[in-house]
This record gives C-alpha cells, structure tokens and sequence, in this order.
C-alpha cells in the first residue's frame, strides 16, 4: 500500500517556504511604507537593541555573534539613521547603541504588516483554520515563541 502522506522532508520546507513569505512580504511593504533598505536581520538587530539600548558586546551576545559582527550592523544601522551611537552614562569607556526614532518607527510599522499579513493569510485559509494552524504549531513547539531578538542558527551574521 503507498502512503499518500507527503515525505516527512517536506514539512519544514513548507514551514520555511511560509516564514520566508511573510518575511519577504513584510520587506516589500515596509519598502513601500519608506524604509526600503531594511533587511531581515536588522529586524533581529534592533529588537536586540531595545527600548533601553545596549552595547556592541551585549547586542553580540544576545544576536549569537561575535562584537565585529554586532558592530557591522551597528553601523550599517546607524548609516541608515536606525541606530545611534551615545556616551553611556554609567561608564564613559562604553558607547551605548540605541533606537532612533525611525528606528522604533520601522519595529512599530512592522508589527502593523503582521498583523495585516496574518489577516490576508485567515482571509486566504478562513479564521478557523488559521487558529487552529497556530494552535496546532503552538502543541508542536517549545512553550514560548523564540526570542525575536536572537536569529540564531538561522540568520549568522
């Protein structure tokens, strides 16, 4: 008898294939809403950063690479006008790396497409069965969703 289940190799290609289009949306629209020279990893970058800020070393850490690396999207960052560079007050040898105000614009707007990006995928697959895609990924995987902030094996340097 022949199984007419997909090969098991297909799922996370097809779980891949669903991530990297709602990246790949994400950025043409993020594009199109003024912030065309964003890339995926900078998203993984500035939520890194935070609200407070931190250090090249510290966003290293938390990103999973080495300070040369941090410093590298630090300033392609900071070029960009995402990311400033300031004195840290509790330690005059440390600079501090923190959000600009298009910096938090652009994780604020991003949070916006998702949103109407998961409306156009329930619109495309019905409420009910988004719901019970997530609720089913949610059985399937660890309890919390992985930190946005640390991309990983998956996104290197």
């Amino acid at each position: 008898m022949v199984s007419s289940d997909p090969p098991g190799w297909e799922l996370p290609l097809r779980l891949l294939q669903g991530f990297r289009s709602l990246i790949d949306a994400l950025h043409a629209e993020l594009a199109r809403r003024g912030h065309p020279d964003l890339r995926p990893v900078h998203g993984f970058v500035m939520q890194a950063v935070g609200r407070d800020g931190t250090t090249a070393v510290e966003l290293g850490r938390r990103l999973g690479v080495t300070k040369q690396a941090a410093a590298k999207h630090i300033e392609t960052l900071e070029r960009a006008g995402y990311l400033t560079r300031t004195d840290d007050p509790d330690d005059a040898r440390r600079k501090l790396v923190q959000l600009t105000g298009r910096g938090v614009d652009s994780l604020v707007l991003s949070a916006q497409i998702f949103d109407e990006l998961r409306a156009g995928w329930a619109a495309t697959l019905g409420v009910e069965r988004l719901r019970a895609m997530e609720d089913d990924l949610r059985a399937v995987t660890p309890g919390n969703p992985m930190r946005v902030d640390a991309p990983g094996w998956f996104a290197g340097s």
